[in-house]
């Protein structure tokens, strides 16, 4: 059977994934990290895709994205691809496929779960046990949303501005939030989203997509059609 097209909503943003084949290293070294990140910022603002959020771990990256149309965000990963792929392979000696098939994602209830979404992927490091704090790794936008480093690579979401009137009160609102951490359900709801390329949302959300889209989101119901009784015939 073949696939489904990925479900694109412009101007809607979508969390991304995109790990390393059989789990295998995607970045080794700093300069690996720093190249990606450098055409990742290229490709983002030529395929007009918003990165709000980021982080680069080991053997997988995250983004949470807004592209303004319904090609951009696959031709944006796409193209990075062929930039470091080959670049990765070239410095390590090695050939074949370094990504684990196709990216995944999921696309984001913004207002019930864009900083819930924000604030998984920069925390992923403190869940992998890699650093203490969000602030210790260098490789996300935590550090961008916490004013200690600006990064060009990060456009900031409305909801983020909403956090407060000046850069300062956003990022204390911001910095308050993920101290707070996540529950192990919010953690769950948002990794089995990514990983099944599912709306990150309630089903009021989702149902009002498959209405805009016409597209299945929601389970199907088990079982057969229910059909009306038909009534016995009136005896003679």
């Amino acid at each position: 059977m073949a696939r489904l097209p990925r479900l694109i909503v412009p101007n809607q943003p979508y969390h991304v994934i995109q790990r390393g084949n059989n789990r295998q290293p995607i970045f080794r070294e700093e300069a690996d990290y720093q190249r990606f990140l450098a055409w990742l910022k290229e490709t983002a603002r030529f395929y007009e895709v918003a990165i709000h959020a980021y982080v680069l771990m080991p053997n997988h990256l995250h983004l949470l994205a807004t592209p303004s149309n319904d090609t951009g965000l696959a031709q944006m990963m796409q193209k990075v691809g062929r930039f470091y792929v080959p670049w990765f392979n070239n410095k390590y000696e090695r050939t074949g496929s370094l990504f684990e098939g196709r990216f995944r994602t999921s696309l984001i209830d913004t207002e019930r779960y864009f900083l819930v979404c924000s604030r998984y992927i920069e925390l992923n490091p403190v869940r992998a046990q890699l650093v203490n704090a969000p602030a210790d790794y260098p490789w996300s936008s935590y550090i961008h949303h916490a004013g200690l480093r600006p990064d060009s690579i990060v456009t900031e979401h409305s909801l983020y501005w909403g956090l407060g009137n000046t850069p300062f009160q956003r990022e204390a609102a911001y910095m308050a939030l993920v101290e707070q951490g996540m529950s192990q359900q919010e953690v769950d709801f948002v990794t089995t989203s990514v990983m099944k390329n599912a709306p990150l949302g309630s089903d009021t959300f989702k149902a009002e997509l498959e209405r805009k889209t016409r597209r299945q989101i929601l389970p199907a119901k088990r079982g057969r059609p229910f059909r009306e009784p038909i009534p016995p015939l009136p005896q003679p």
